[in-house]
């Protein structure tokens, strides 16, 4: 059976560059970042003082406020996204279509925020003062439900929790329901909130966020002096549609997506596989399944994190996939600018990829400036580069060993 193309028609984003995708495309191509001092919880309690927080966010332009108070921030963010997206995409789901459209949306750690308020009123004045949305607010999957529950879309919802990877294995899964004919539309992405004294504490204790007190250079990815991630908070989600699907309503086509790939390390719960050896699976996989070589890829958007193992793990992946292509492929990492943003990383990163296809411009790697000679491939250091893109391959990996890598093409009919 022939796999059915699919193409990007919507895209919305609520990230700490901005409260959508042009003023996130701005900063990032701008080279700004999203970085400041950490607010969200009492810096003082934390070996940390910075984080990529989403600000003056308004749940209430997107959603009834009695309804947004019945979700998790990071719920809101994925709902609002949605709403972005469908529109962009000028998507009406109607009752004739509805079964059609599907949700698939991750999240790595969903309502943690609820979980801790919650937690603390059960210790202080018992559990009838638990409220009772407290787990349709916590778990992962609600950003999905809610976003069913809200644009009418009837067909498959989902949800992939894989850490870090959760946002790229959401839209991947999503991509295959189209590719297989499963549904028509898929809204995907990912969603994560996960600024809250328990996730910043368990982070710290883990040693993987950077201590450096700056805003402006705590996340340097693949420079010799990065000490660790940023964390950061927000949503992507994208409209996948069915070519056919997009022609029959005359929509607008930003990009194809072309490839998936999906592996894991079978190695460690944190430290990815030495050499980036499951990463390398996943790119080949991703290739493979776009029916493209490694020479056809002009971008690789990197999961780079800035902590040490990451970025020089996925370079020497990247080498071993790309061979000598990976010193003429542009490489950059948005998480310079984006912080980290767990589960919603790969969907913002995805949305990035796009718009780098469509500007025909490639993001920087900003804060990069001492030369790692064990990370020494071209990061597109510090300014934005214009450069013709037909296709982009985008990593993410995750906790747990999960590797997820996508496949975005230009749109050529």
């Amino acid at each position: 059976m022939e796999k059915r193309r699919v193409v990007i028609t919507g895209m919305g984003t609520v990230t700490p560059l901005g409260l959508d995708v042009a003023t996130t495309w701005k900063n990032a191509i701008e080279g700004k970042s999203g970085i400041g001092l950490l607010t969200r919880v009492n810096p003082d309690d934390f070996p940390i003082s910075v984080a990529a927080e989403v600000n003056d966010f308004d749940p209430a332009l997107f959603m009834d406020k009695k309804e947004a108070r019945k979700m998790d921030r990071f719920t809101q963010f994925a709902v609002a996204s949605a709403m972005m997206a469908l529109k962009d995409a000028n998507l009406e789901i109607t009752e004739d279509i509805a079964p059609r459209v599907g949700v698939w949306i991750g999240s790595g750690i969903g309502g943690m925020e609820t979980y801790e308020q919650n937690f603390r009123q059960f210790i202080e004045k018992g559990y009838r003062r638990v409220s009772p949305f407290f787990v349709p607010m916590l778990i992962p999957d609600m950003a999905s439900g809610q976003v069913s529950i809200m644009t009418g879309a009837k067909g498959i919802n989902s949800c992939s929790v894989t850490a870090c990877a959760s946002g790229t294995n959401s839209i991947g899964d999503a991509f295959k329901v189209i590719q297989r004919g499963d549904a028509d539309v898929m809204i995907t992405g990912g969603a994560e909130a996960p600024i809250t004294n328990m996730s910043v504490a368990g982070f710290c204790a883990a040693k993987a966020v950077s201590t450096n007190d700056d805003p402006n250079t705590a996340s340097r990815p693949f420079d010799a002096n990065r000490d660790g991630f940023v964390m950061g908070e927000g949503a992507g989600i994208l409209i996948l549609e069915s070519l056919d699907s997009a022609l029959k309503r005359g929509a607008h086509i930003y990009a194809e997506i072309s490839g998936y790939g999906a592996t894991g390390d079978a190695y460690h719960v944190t430290a990815p596989a030495p050499e980036g050896e499951g990463g390398a699976r996943a790119m080949r996989q991703a290739i493979t399944d776009a029916g493209l070589e490694p020479s056809d890829i002009d971008y690789l958007n990197a999961h780079g994190t800035s902590t040490p193992y990451n970025d020089k793990f996925e370079t020497m992946a990247a080498k071993t996939v790309f061979g000598d292509h990976a010193y003429k492929m542009a490489v950059s990492s948005t998480k310079s600018m984006t912080g980290h943003l767990l589960g919603a990383a790969g969907a913002v990163e995805a949305i990035l990829s796009v718009k780098a296809i469509v500007d025909g411009m490639i993001p920087p790697t900003i804060n990069y400036s001492t030369p790692d000679p064990e990370c020494d491939l071209d990061y597109v250091p510090n300014e934005a580069r214009k450069q013709k893109v037909r296709a982009v391959l985008s990593n993410s990996l995750g906790f747990g060993g999960h590797n997820a890598t996508l496949v975005f093409k230009e749109y050529i009919n």
